[in-house]
Order: C-alpha cells, then structure tokens, then sequence
C-alpha cells in the first residue's frame, strides 16, 4: 500500500514537472500520460527500498508494542526465527528489484527519452489542419490546403525567424518526414523566393526543409539510464570521458548493488529492534535509532556511488556493503 502512495505521489510531481512539456508543444493528453507512465518502473526501482525497510519497521514495532515479541521469546524462538519473515520478504523483493533495474528500467527509459524526442521534434509534434495557417516555431509558419497522413498538397511555408533572412516556399505537393534532425518537409514541383545577402527567386522540383533544429543523436546527450546493462559493461571498454566513465560506473553501482539494499535495510531494521526488545532496553528509541541508521548506510551508498571512477571502486562498494550485510547477520544469529 505505502510503494502505490509513494508511486502515484510521484507520478503526480512528474506530471506536474512536465506540464510546460504539454504546453508548449501540444502534445495530445493521452500521449503525455503514456509518456510519464514510462517514469513508474524507474521512480519504483528508487523508493523500493524505502518502503521495504518502513514497512518491516512497522510490523516489528508494532509486536514490540504489543508485547508479542517477548511472548515469542518466551516461547523459545530466537531472534533469527522472528526475523526470517522480513529477510524472506526482504530476499524476494531484492531479486524483483534486480529484474526491474537490469532489464526494465532501461528498456522504459530507452522508450521515454525516444518517445519524448518524437512527441517534440518529429512525426507526432506536427498537427495540420486543412486550410490553416499552423505555426511551427516562432516566425515560421506553414499552410497546407489538403493533409492525407503525411502528404500534403498545395503547400506554402514561410521562415521570417531572421528579418536578415528572409524564405517563402510554394509548392503542388510535399510530404513529412523524421529524420535524425527532427521533422522535414519534403516538397516537390514550386517556387521558392529567398532574401539574404542577395534575393533568389526560382523554381525547384524537390527542395527539403529542416522544420527543426535538433540532432536525436547528440553526443553531448549522454543518458547512461536508457542504455542496456550489457551496453553499459561494454561501454568501459570503449573511448570514454571521464565524466561519461564516471557517469557508466555510478549508473552499474544503482542497477547491481541497490537492489540488495532492500536485504541490508530490512535486515538493519529487525536486527536493531529485536536486540533491543529481548535486552529489555528502551524499546521506545529502537525505531528512530533504525531510521537513522538506515539515513546514514542509504547517505553513504548514494555518495559513495557517485564518487567511483573504475571497475575496481565499483567492487570495492559490492564488498563493503557485503562485509556489513554479513556483520549484520552475525549480530542478529547471535545468542
């Protein structure tokens, strides 16, 4: 229930982030709505483990307070016993989250950052009318007199967006494009005028136009996030930057070594609380002791993570949080 609450709550600041999206480009709303759904699987793969550990430091706290956990103990279970529930529950959902950082998460982002580009630069942008004067960008405006999907007939474009320079295109026919600028026009058999250093006025049987301005593959683009997991790891041994190394080995760290969090986190949680409840010490502090454990491991991963610059730094991280899941168990076995 708290994972479907968190979810939609931030859903809802996605949407609200992305309204200028939809207004500035006229994106149809059932297309803006398929467009941050593709968002979920990756805002789940970020708060999973939050949830995991909140909802185990609910259950357990709550048998504290009713005394259940001394019954327990009473009754001959130690501590191992009581918590093998939340470190199932924690096991299973870590293999989930596994699955949902290796192999959807990119496949969905890979499909939001395209879908993002298309829905503003290309095909699914342009919406003519018959008969209207559409205006594409600022000083650019075009007139079709027939649309038939992405073939138009009687064509006029204008491009006033430089008073220095100055183009009025008329044609028969033309027809839209995508191409890896963005959205053209291809139009056939007119007449063109044009006014920069000198004017031109002629006639053409094809003349291509570029009705946006934008590469699709931008080098200086680099999203780590919409890249498989195995073109991540084969990326390392391609000609990187620095910064786009740095950016592959935290990107690896989020997808391999998070999801085992969930397993840390849970097991931090029922180990601070039982230990603390069958000590007979103040139970009462265990649980903000467990939440401010779980802020500083959560604060060190996610610094550490962005501090790595190699393969080595990478498993280095792996083993420090393996050693502390291993003390953890340790402790909670313990007599």
């Amino acid at each position: 229930m708290l994972l479907l609450i968190l979810t939609g709550l931030a859903w809802m600041v996605q949407i609200m982030s992305m309204v200028k999206f939809l207004m500035n480009y006229g994106v149809e709303l059932t297309n803006f709505l398929g467009l941050t759904m593709m968002m979920i699987p990756f805002i789940l793969s970020i708060i999973v483990p939050f949830v995991t550990f909140i909802a185990a430091l609910f259950v357990y706290n709550k048998l504290i307070g009713d005394n259940e956990i001394v019954v327990m103990a009473g009754a001959g279970l130690a501590p191992r016993t009581m918590a093998r529930p939340a470190l199932v529950l924690a096991g299973i959902i870590t293999i989930a989250h596994i699955i949902l950082n290796v192999w959807i998460v990119p496949a969905t982002q890979a499909k939001f950052y395209d879908t993002q580009w298309n829905l503003r630069y290309g095909l699914a942008h342009l919406k003519l009318q018959e008969g209207t004067f559409t205006e594409l960008t600022h000083g650019r405006v075009v007139y079709v007199d027939k649309v038939s999907g992405y073939d138009l007939n009687q064509v006029m474009l204008s491009d006033i967006r430089n008073d220095q320079s100055q183009m009025i295109v008329f044609a028969r026919t033309g027809k839209l494009v995508s191409t890896l600028r963005g959205l053209s026009i291809v139009m056939t058999d007119g007449a063109l005028y044009a006014s920069d250093k000198a004017t031109v006025i002629g006639t053409f049987d094809t003349f291509d136009m570029d009705l946006s301005m934008t590469e699709k593959t931008n080098n200086s683009s680099f999203k780590a996030r919409r890249m498989t997991t195995g073109a991540l790891i084969r990326s390392l041994n391609t000609d990187l930057t620095e910064k786009q190394r740095k950016t592959v080995i935290s990107e690896l760290a989020n997808r391999l070594i998070m999801p085992f969090m969930n397993f840390v986190l849970v097991a931090l949680c029922v180990t601070i609380l039982l230990r603390s409840s069958l000590l007979r010490r103040r139970a009462s502090l265990a649980p903000a002791a467990a939440v401010v454990t779980m802020s500083v491991v959560m604060a060190a991963f996610m610094s550490l993570s962005n501090m790595l610059y190699s393969v080595a730094d990478l498993m280095m991280l792996a083993g420090g949080f393996g050693v502390l899941a291993v003390i953890i168990i340790l402790v909670l076995v313990r007599k």
